[in-house]
């Protein structure tokens, strides 16, 4: 079984809820999705890491870290960090702050970021875009340079469009209908 094929049904049995839910914007779906409970699970971490790396590469993006609006970010950014420690082609992680620090150095942006890196914006689940484009500004406030935005899961609700209109390229490992697919298929 590919990196790829394990990760999908990861996603589709720890991650992908069937039913009726309100959704942060307040629509309802009939659909949850919470890439956390994968990204976040030893063998979820791993394979989103090698992926995540190797989605980079093959679209020939080389930044110097990858990062996002914390929470849901954190752990693909490790991730992809990890992995590329691993595979000798190291790209370091960062976390976007939801606002900045009121103590301490008064930092938005943790970890290893600088004024001047040139770094991929990651996302767990890619809805409405409006996670992405945060952390987008807030890199972009800071002095750097984002060369796109990889998503773990696009949930094809126009988040896409919405980023690649403010003129971000954006890369998803999945979209949600693969993932609705395949529960279908083991139900």
């Amino acid at each position: 079984m590919t990196d790829r094929d394990r990760l999908l049904r990861l996603l589709v049995e720890r991650s992908l809820r069937l039913g009726d839910f309100v959704l942060a914007s307040g629509a309802r779906s009939s659909y949850y999705i919470d890439c956390r409970t994968t990204t976040t699970h030893a063998e979820g971490q791993f394979r989103v890491g090698r992926l995540g790396l190797e989605a980079l590469e093959r679209e020939g993006l080389a930044p110097a870290s990858v990062g996002g609006l914390t929470m849901g970010a954190d752990p693909v950014a490790y991730a992809v960090a990890h992995a590329s420690w691993l595979a000798g082609r190291p790209v370091n992680a960062f976390s976007v702050r939801k606002e900045a620090k009121e103590h301490g150095t008064g930092r938005r942006i943790e970890g290893c970021f600088a004024a001047g890196d040139r770094v991929v914006v990651v996302e767990d689940v890619i809805t409405s875009g409006g996670s992405a484009l945060r952390a987008c500004e807030a890199v972009r406030a800071e002095g750097g340079e984002v060369l796109g935005v990889l998503a773990l899961v696009d949930r094809e609700g126009g988040g896409r469009e919405a980023v690649e209109r403010a003129g971000h390229r954006v890369l998803s490992l999945f979209r949600v209908s693969e993932l609705l697919e395949a529960a279908g298929r083991q139900a």
